[in-house]
């Protein structure tokens, strides 16, 4: 668990100097193993960290992203988590579940729901925070039209503030464009 010495901040890309975030590239290249690339650092950027420092050294980071995910005909205004990170020697203290629940805190309050793409090392984390995995199709709205990304449907979660429920999984969603990875 966190001990005293730790502090988690929310803070907006705004908010973030240029020595936070080569601070956040380099815990994020070290994270992934060098596999993390520089759009998926872009992907990261534009809305709100959670950033966890401990004795003054950034250990654990995510951030929160506004996409657009269309359901059913709805658009809905849905926050994104990215670049979610512990340090190697950080990792199984609750940094991770630090991080998430500044984002989810951000969640509840400003957007309908929450998804990520998770790894299989990632999943637990998420599961055990009650993020449930998206059983329907995933797909894209790409410049060429509507794309599925059948490699994606098994490993998108959602999450909803309290009292609110899931979209059903008798329509596909459809998340808005960007280069890269699209999720």
């Amino acid at each position: 668990m966190t001990d005293t010495r730790t502090r988690t901040r929310l803070a907006h890309t705004s908010e973030l100097g240029e020595r936070a975030l080569k601070e956040i590239r380099s815990l994020l290249d070290a994270a992934f193993d060098g596999d993390f690339c520089d759009e998926d650092f872009e992907h990261g950027l534009g809305g709100m960290h959670a950033l966890v420092h401990q004795d003054g050294e950034l250990v654990a980071h995510g951030s929160l992203v506004q996409r657009r995910v269309v359901h059913r005909g709805q658009a809905l205004r849905t926050g994104y988590v990215e670049a979610v990170a512990v340090r190697a020697d950080c990792r199984r203290q609750g940094l991770g579940s630090a991080v998430m629940a500044g984002l989810e805190g951000v969640i509840a309050r400003a957007y309908v729901l929450g998804a990520l793409s998770a790894s299989d090392e990632g999943a637990a984390l998420y599961e055990q925070r009650g993020w449930t995995v998206w059983g329907g199709r995933i797909g894209t709205l790409a410049p060429e039209g509507p794309q599925r990304l059948a490699e994606e449907e098994g490993s998108t979660y959602l999450w909803v503030p309290e009292g609110a429920a899931l979209p059903d999984t008798a329509g596909p969603l459809w998340f808005d464009w960007r280069n890269g990875d699209v999720l």
